[in-house]
C-alpha cells in the first residue's frame, strides 16, 4: 500500500498510487494522512494532531472521510500487478512498430544530435526500397493478431529519402487488406526540405507527424544550425506553422518536439514561445548527454528545472481557462485508466515489441542504440538472431528496478527510458537519476493541472 501526497500550487494532492486515484483534501486530511503515515496508527495521529491545537471533530471528519475512501478502493489500495510480474516478463514477443532509418544523413548539424549528424557512429547511408520493403514484411509476419501496426519515418532527415518514403508508404498500404493490418505511418522532420507536395502526401498518408523545433530563435539556433554555422529558425518555422495548421484544419495529429539544454533551463519560455506561434501540441524534452558536454543538464541544475515545470503548469492552467490552451506531452497523463496493463509495466516495449532498422536492415532495440553492436539483435534477412537481449529487455519493468519499485511514478513514467538508464549506468535495468528527478516533477505538475481544471 502506498499514498504520494504533496502540495502543488496552492492544492494538496494526494495520490493512491496502486489504484492512481488522485485526491484533492483539506489541510487537516493532508496532515492527517501525514501523520498516519509517520505513525502508522490512526489512533496516535489523531492525538497527536489534536495535542497540536487541532478541531477534534475536524480531525474526527477526515478520519471517517479516509476510511470511507479505503473501503472504496481508493485510498491505501494493495498493488495490483507485483503479483504476476514474472508471469508478464515471458510475455509472447509480438513486434508492433518500428523506427525506420530510411537516411543515416543530415542538413543540419544540432550539437546535441546522439545520432552523431545521422551517421549513428558508422557510414551515412540511405535505405533502398527492397530494404525497407522487407522490414514492412517482418512487422506484419510478427505482429500476431495485432492489427494496428506503427512505422516511424526517422533519421538523419527522413525528407533526404523522401522517394524511399513514398514508396514504402504506398507497399504498406497495398499489403493491409491482404493481412487485415492498418499501418499508422510517422514522420519526425527537421523541415528544412519541407514543401508542399510533402506536406500534401503527409496529411494523406501520415497518422501523426513531428517537427523538430526547440523554441525561441536564439535557442533553436545555438543548438540546431547548418554545417556551416547558420541557425535554422528563420527557415523552419514558417513550414512548421504552414505544416501544423493544415493538420489541424483536417483533424490530424502532430506534434513540435523541442530540447532543453543547460544553455536555457528557462526553458518554460521555449514552450510558451512555441505556443505563441500557433502550435497546440508541444513537446520540449531534457536533453541527454554526456556529463562533459557543457550543455549537459547537472544535478545541481534540478531545482531550477523543476520551478520552470511549475511555472508551465501555472501558465497552462491560466491558458486553458482564458480558452486558449495546449498540450504539453509531458503533462499528458490519463488518470481515468491510463494506457493498458503492460504499457504502465514496462514502457515503450524497446527491444521486443519496438525495433529500429538501420538504412542496411539491422536491427536494434530502439533508435538510441543503433551503432552499438552489443545490442545487434539481427536483420531484415535473418529476423531476430539474438534472443538473449530481447529476453533482457522483456524482463526490464517497474518491479526489477528497487528504485521504480517504491516510486509514486511508476505507473505513469513505466520505469524510464532503458537507453537512457545503459547511457548513464552501464546497465538497461538501472535509473538516470536526473532524467527520474524531473519525470516525478512532470507527474506532480500534470496531477496538479487536471485538480486544477477540474475543481
Amino acid at each position: 500500500m502506498q499514498i504520494h501526497q504533496y502540495r502543488n500550487n496552492g492544492y494538496n494532492i494526494v495520490l493512491d498510487v496502486p489504484s492512481g486515484s488522485v485526491h484533492v483534501v483539506d489541510d487537516v486530511m493532508y496532515d492527517l494522512l501525514s501523520a498516519y503515515q509517520e505513525t502508522g496508527s490512526m489512533e496516535t495521529a489523531m492525538q497527536k494532531m489534536s495535542d497540536d491545537g487541532r478541531d477534534p471533530s475536524e480531525i474526527r471528519e477526515a478520519a471517517e472521510e479516509i476510511e470511507e475512501l479505503k473501503q472504496e478502493g481508493m485510498l491505501f489500495t494493495d498493488e495490483p500487478y507485483a503479483p504476476s510480474v514474472e508471469a508478464f516478463s515471458e510475455r509472447p514477443s509480438v513486434v508492433k512498430a518500428l523506427c525506420l532509418h530510411v537516411a543515416h544523413d543530415c542538413n543540419l548539424a544540432c550539437r546535441y544530435c546522439f545520432a552523431e549528424e545521422g551517421e549513428y557512429h558508422g557510414r551515412r547511408a540511405l535505405m533502398d526500397f527492397e530494404t525497407g520493403k522487407r522490414a514492412l514484411d517482418f512487422l506484419v509476419a510478427n505482429s500476431g493478431s495485432r492489427r494496428n501496426l506503427e512505422v516511424d519515418f526517422f533519421g538523419g532527415e527522413p525528407l533526404m529519402n523522401w522517394e524511399v518514403v513514398k514508396q514504402l508508404t504506398a507497399y504498406g498500404r497495398s499489403i493491409e487488406e491482404k493481412f487485415d493490418k492498418h499501418f499508422r505511418f510517422t514522420i519526425t522532420t527537421n523541415g528544412v526540405l519541407l514543401n508542399d507536395e510533402v506536406m500534401e502526401f503527409c496529411n494523406r498518408e501520415m497518422d501523426n507527424v513531428v517537427m523538430s523545433i526547440d523554441g525561441r530563435k536564439e535557442v533553436h539556433d545555438r543548438m540546431r544550425p547548418f554545417r556551416k554555422g547558420a541557425g535554422s529558425y528563420d527557415l523552419v518555422l514558417p513550414k512548421f506553422r504552414k505544416f501544423a495548421e493544415s493538420r489541424k484544419k483536417l483533424g490530424l495529429k502532430y506534434y513540435v518536439r523541442g530540447t532543453y539544454t543547460r544553455w536555457n533551463t528557462d526553458f518554460a519560455a521555449d514552450v510558451l514561445h512555441l505556443a505563441d506561434c500557433g502550435f497546440d501540441q508541444i513537446s520540449v524534452e531534457p536533453v541527454v548527454a554526456p556529463k562533459e558536454e557543457p550543455y549537459a543538464l547537472r544535478e545541481e541544475d534540478i531545482p531550477v528545472l523543476m520551478e520552470q515545470y511549475d511555472i508551465l503548469a501555472r501558465e497552462m492552467v491560466k491558458r486553458e481557462m482564458e480558452g486558449n490552451g495546449f498540450n504539453f506531452f509531458h503533462f499528458m497523463i490519463d488518470l481515468t485508466g491510463g494506457p493498458c496493463v503492460y504499457k504502465r509495466l514496462a514502457g515503450c516495449g524497446s527491444g521486443s515489441e519496438y525495433l529500429a532498422v538501420t538504412p542496411w536492415g539491422d536491427f536494434y532495440p530502439c533508435h538510441q542504440f543503433v551503432g552499438n553492436e552489443k545490442f545487434l539483435l539481427g536483420n531484415v534477412g535473418d529476423g531476430i538472431v539474438n534472443r538473449d537481449i530481447v529476453q533482457e529487455f522483456k524482463k526490464v519493468n517497474v518491479y526489477s528496478k528497487p528504485e521504480c519499485s517504491r516510486c509514486f511514478a511508476r505507473f505513469y513514467c513505466s520505469g524510464g527510458c532503458p537507453a537512457n538508464s545503459y547511457n548513464f549506468t552501464g546497465g538497461i535495468n538501472n535509473v538516470y537519476d536526473i532524467g527520474c528527478a524531473l519525470e516525478k516533477k512532470r507527474v506532480e505538475c500534470a496531477i496538479m493541472i487536471k485538480a486544477a481544471l477540474s475543481s
